[in-house]
């Protein structure tokens, strides 16, 4: 059976819980698309997913199918390899996420990089929130770290999200994935170890969100 071995380490019961899930995935590059495999593969399929990108040959290096997928759009293209998903070609911005209905979602996991947009969701979607910070630039995967956005280190982008939070009055919390590494170079260098690792330590946390909720 597919989800035999899956079944063996979560049980019938919470397994099952997980299959019921109903998840938001926002940005499926790197560490979207790396986060959307696994829950994917784990039994979690009722999976909305929104980017408006195309693949572009720089993204071989750490998007999962790219290569097979060059020019075409994201979201259309991983349908084809997660099939039971939704997929919404759509740029992610505050205006979309403003009028946006987040309510039949049972968690909110952000893969974008716009600052502007991350704002936008911690202020609306703190509760159900998981948001992934900068992965690039780095290159060891055992320095990536799941905790508070307050608690997050290493990371100037992150930085910048506390920030302008503090600036806004926002002072509720949400979980963060980020990499207290020192970045190894001023450019927007990546490497799929830490991508995937981000990926990975996103859909770890979304697991144990959802099997926490009543």
């Amino acid at each position: 059976m597919r989800y035999e071995r899956t079944r063996q380490l979560f049980g019938e019961v919470e397994h099952q819980k997980l299959q019921e899930a109903n998840i938001l995935l926002l940005g499926v590059g790197g560490v979207g698309s790396m986060a959307l495999d696994c829950l994917y593969r784990t039994g979690i399929t009722n999976i909305t997913i929104v980017d408006f990108d195309t693949y572009e040959q720089s993204n071989m290096n750490r998007q999962l199918w790219s290569e097979l997928h060059v020019n075409e759009v994201k979201v259309a293209a991983l349908k084809q390899h997660y099939p039971k998903v939704t997929a919404l070609n759509q740029k992610v911005d505050a205006a979309w996420i403003e009028t946006f209905d987040f309510e039949p979602y049972d968690l909110i996991l952000d893969a974008i990089d716009d600052i502007h947009a991350k704002l936008a969701l911690a202020q609306r979607c703190y509760k159900k929130l998981i948001s992934a910070t900068g992965s690039a630039k780095k290159l060891d995967p055992t320095q990536v770290r799941v905790d508070s956005i307050w608690r997050s280190q290493g990371d100037p982008f992150a930085s910048k999200i506390r920030r302008e939070l503090k600036r806004r009055k926002f002072d509720r919390n949400y979980r963060c994935i980020f990499s207290a590494e020192t970045a190894r170079t001023k450019e927007k260098g990546s490497f799929m170890g830490v991508t995937a690792a981000f990926g990975l330590a996103m859909s770890s946390e979304a697991i144990r969100q959802l099997l926490c909720q009543k």
